[in-house]
């Protein structure tokens, strides 16, 4: 095995995945997904080599899920304990103030991480249990964490402040940070390679439409707006998650159904946006049911793509001209009908999508704009991944 290939964790509350790979060529060694932590019925998917092993049972925490995939490891010929990898690469949803660029794992910045967990209660102790189950199994190796909301720290102070009281800001460190930062930076990377343009002259906007979606305002190289904020729940429409809302909801909500803030909680972020509006928060099926007739479904589509236009048009106007608009993640990648409805009728914009480029069945970096259109938009698949891969490696070979 490679001792340039770097492992990279992705830990959710009750889930782990995780890829194997060689940040210079970008090849993947192996990959999985650990499922149903702490469940009666856990599960491991596996594959490595054009082979997929598979695990089911009870597996009781995050260590535990890890050593079932050291051992799957061991199994497809890639034995992590005895051959090691260069480093481990670990996603972290929230840095806060504190961390803006990849960091060295150590004992201080677990706990930090661990402190910043009001900020993203449901994202950092799922990302500290996956960093301290890896320090474990891999006690001699290098860990990274590399943080969601770093590509948003600089964001202009117009951008990221919030119009409440400043001292009530400072305080409990209330500003917009961002996220899927990886994804925006890559992409948007990505997206200046294809075009054979120095990402610096570039205007950009990103959306990364998955279950989770977001955009970006990315002005030579650097983002200069986002639409997630304190946390991922402000924004476009999600799968399960509202995105904006006026917040005198919360308080209504408090008060008229009685509701408990932990309930409101569970509300926006589980059971609101295409989920709360069609009862589904898969896209496929709501586009069966939207092909089906169902009006539930037809409105959910709809106050989607009326929120991305939104975006779009406020971020035209703060970039003050685009050159290129990106669509990526699992939507993004795979709707041609969402990327067209979201830029319908901008041609006195510069704003176009080929019908025929849109509809190509192709999974590769790709332009599906007319040649002669003043902005170009593609389709750039995400590989957040790689980019995690990427840091880690620097942040190893910088000591």
């Amino acid at each position: 095995m490679s001792e340039d290939l770097v492992l990279v964790i992705n830990s959710g509350s009750s889930s782990i995945k995780y890829q194997l790979l060689d940040p210079e060529t970008s090849a993947v060694a192996a990959s999985g997904m650990v499922e149903r932590i702490g469940e009666a019925e856990g599960g491991i998917e596996h594959k490595a080599d054009g082979k997929t092993v598979e695990h089911r049972g009870p597996i009781a925490d995050h260590t535990a899920g890890l050593r079932l995939v050291f051992d799957m490891f061991a199994e497809t010929g890639h034995d992590l304990a005895s051959e090691g990898v260069h480093a481990v690469g670990h996603r972290v949803v929230h840095g806060g103030e504190v961390f803006y660029r990849p960091t060295l794992i150590d004992d201080g910045v677990v706990e930090a991480i661990s402190e910043l967990s009001s900020l993203a209660p449901l994202h950092n102790p799922a990302n500290v249990a996956g960093i301290e189950s890896a320090r474990e199994l891999l006690p001699g190796v290098p860990q990274v964490a590399v943080f969601d909301t770093a590509f948003f720290h600089g964001l202009p102070a117009a951008a990221k402040t919030y119009a409440i009281d400043a001292k009530v800001a400072a305080a409990h460190g209330i500003r917009r940070y961002g996220f899927h930062g990886t994804s925006h930076e890559y992409v948007s990377g990505q997206a200046a390679a294809l075009l054979g343009r120095d990402p610096g002259a570039l205007n950009q906007i990103v959306f990364h439409l998955g279950n989770g979606a977001s955009a970006s305002a990315i002005r030579g190289g650097n983002p200069v707006d986002t639409t997630m904020g304190l946390t991922p729940l402000e924004g476009l429409v999600m799968g399960t998650r509202s995105g904006d809302i006026d917040p005198g909801i919360v308080a209504h909500l408090v008060r008229s159904a009685r509701m408990d803030i932990d309930q409101v909680d569970e509300l926006l972020n589980r059971d609101s946006g295409i989920k709360g509006l069609s009862g589904v928060n898969d896209f496929r099926e709501l586009q069966r049911l939207i092909d089906a007739g169902d009006p539930a479904a037809r409105l959910a589509y709809d106050v989607y793509i009326h929120r991305l236009r939104r975006y779009l048009g406020a971020y035209l106007i703060e970039l003050g001209g685009v050159d290129a608009i990106t669509f990526t993640a699992g939507v993004g990648e795979n709707s041609p009908q969402v990327r067209a409805d979201a830029l319908a009728g901008l041609t006195r914009f510069g704003i176009a999508v080929d019908p025929d480029r849109n509809t190509a069945k192709d999974r590769a970096a790709r332009r599906i704009s007319p040649l002669d259109a003043e902005v170009a938009v593609l389709v750039v698949p995400t590989n957040e991944e790689l980019a995690i891969a990427r840091a880690a490696r620097e942040v190893v070979a910088a000591g």
